[in-house]
């Protein structure tokens, strides 16, 4: 995916020291920082559509933003489970290279006004997609989250089930982890904070990228 002028004609710019008692982003860093992100979100993007890309990766520990108006789920399944990162990885901090989270797995999902950021050192990568009258749409959505707010409701919800019997939406936890499934879940005023996110197919319509000194 094309950089947007603004960063492009950053990427070209020298570094440019920072000012008396407040930092300054250096352009070109950034710059060399952000096109592996986009090219990495474009296979992303181009795997999951296609149903190669497995539930189970190493992530890479820069977590990411995720919001939206409302959500709408058929087949809905949350667990428990543990992320890891490669090993040494840079971004592990004190955490071992693991990341506790809940696992949240949608059969079908409909979002409206979907936006997501990562935060690339000083500079946010934003997307936004379904805000001009078409939703967001996914097949086998999972994500990976260490927080989630908004208002839901669910319709037929089961609470603490074995995980590895879940069918409501596909996907099985390990044995012995407490869950819940659901046969559909509403939410709105959706905020994410998620280390990883797989689907089937993905469908962004009116897609915009962008770089942001803000994210979502």
């Amino acid at each position: 995916m094309a950089m947007s002028e603004e960063a492009a004609a950053g990427a070209e710019a020298p570094d440019t020291p920072a000012g008396p008692g407040r930092g300054r982003v250096r352009l070109k860093r950034t710059a060399l920082m952000a096109v592996p992100a986009v090219v990495a979100g474009g296979v992303l993007m181009t795997l999951t559509a296609q149903g190669v890309l497995a539930t189970q990766f190493s992530i890479s520990g820069m977590p990411f933003t995720i919001t939206a108006t409302s959500l709408h789920g058929d087949g809905f399944e949350q667990f428990g489970s543990l992320d890891h990162m490669i090993k040494n990885s840079p971004n592990q901090g004190h955490t071992g290279g693991q990341v506790l989270v809940a696992v949240t797995a949608i059969k079908s999902a409909r979002i409206t006004d979907l936006c997501q950021s990562v935060d690339l050192g000083g500079i946010n990568l934003v997307i936004h997609a379904g805000d001009a009258g078409t939703p967001v749409t996914a097949e086998d959505l999972t994500t990976d989250s260490d927080m989630m707010s908004g208002d839901a409701s669910f319709s037929a919800i089961e609470i603490g089930g074995d995980a590895s019997e879940y069918t409501k939406a596909g996907v099985k936890g390990r044995p012995g982890v407490f869950g819940q499934q659901a046969d559909t879940v509403d939410m709105v005023n959706v905020n994410q904070h998620n280390y990883a996110s797989t689907a089937a197919s993905f469908k962004l319509p009116h897609l915009k990228l962008a770089f942001s000194s803000k994210g979502c």
